[in-house]
């Protein structure tokens, strides 16, 4: 309830001498008497030039998307078959929705009309007595397009429904965004000793890999060999096998001076001898020095 003039007049103090205490109840109830501000100062009574229009507040507890979405809402609220429609009592409600829209809004009631008429139509064709050329032939039914049409939309419907409960972007969820600072300089990774160790190694692999082998050529006799092996057996009698490579060069001359002592024992210049298995072998002369 408002408070009035009176009411208003009554919460200043009646003379100078009023306590503070009284005072201040006073003022706090006038301020909680306040139901709102118009440009900061309180208004404490309805306006009375202020109109306010009769369809200035309108709550529909039931929002169709069209003649269909609610001759399928009257259709399943009240269970029947959406194959044997009672056009009757279907026609009757949706002629009610139809009037309180027409009463509102004219413009979207034309679309619903529209679906009236067809009501009306096949509620009409229906009384008509059905006429028949012959016993085997079946008598259409004046319902079967609007069942037809029902059936399709009501498939849409629940595929929208469907397609509407899955996740969507803003919706449910919010898509993850990460910003990345770039910039034009460029960072080289730091390098330890351990990356520098690996690093040499691998080029030393490969240097391995590229290395050239030189061969040179060198001219070595046989008989000149030959003729020094006679000469160290003739100061001894017997000479160890390995005793005679002893102070050779390298792979080479080895082999050389191992043919040339073939050659010898093949003109039985020499005998190898051995005097058992996995003895010493010995090399001699296989005649007498002079």
């Amino acid at each position: 309830m408002l408070p009035d003039e009176g009411t208003a007049v009554a919460a200043v103090p009646d003379d100078a001498g009023a306590s503070p205490t009284s005072a201040a109840p006073d003022a706090a109830a006038a301020a909680a008497s306040i139901s709102a501000r118009l440009y900061g100062e309180p208004m404490l009574r309805m306006p009375s030039d202020l109109y306010i229009p009769p369809d200035a507040l309108e709550i529909f507890l039931d929002a169709f998307e069209g003649p269909l979405d609610l001759l399928l809402y009257l259709i399943r609220k009240q269970n029947f078959n959406i194959l044997d429609i009672p056009m009757a009592q279907v026609t009757l409600q949706y002629l009610k929705y139809v009037e309180q829209i027409r009463l509102h809004n004219l413009e979207l009631a034309a679309e619903y009309l529209l679906m009236a008429a067809m009501l009306i139509e096949i509620k009409s064709r229906m009384l008509l007595p059905q006429r028949s050329s012959g016993p085997e032939l079946e008598v259409d039914d004046p319902r079967a397009e609007l069942v037809r049409r029902l059936l399709e939309y009501e498939q849409i419907k629940v595929a929208a429904r469907d397609i509407n409960a899955l996740p969507q972007l803003e919706r449910d969820f919010v898509r993850t965004e990460l910003f990345i600072e770039q910039s034009n300089i460029t960072v080289w990774p730091q390098v330890d000793a351990g990356d520098l160790q690996r690093a040499w190694l691998d080029v030393l692999k490969r240097a391995t890999l590229v290395q050239h082998h030189r061969i040179s050529r060198q001219e070595l006799s046989v008989r000149e060999h030959m003729t020094a092996i006679l000469r160290h057996l003739q100061s001894t009698r017997f000479v160890e096998f390995t005793e005679l490579f002893e102070g050779q060069g390298g792979v080479p001359i080895v082999v050389v001076h191992f043919v040339a002592m073939l050659e010898l024992a093949k003109e039985t210049l020499i005998e190898i001898t051995q005097a058992e298995p996995f003895a010493p072998i010995y090399v001699r002369l296989a005649y007498s020095p002079v």
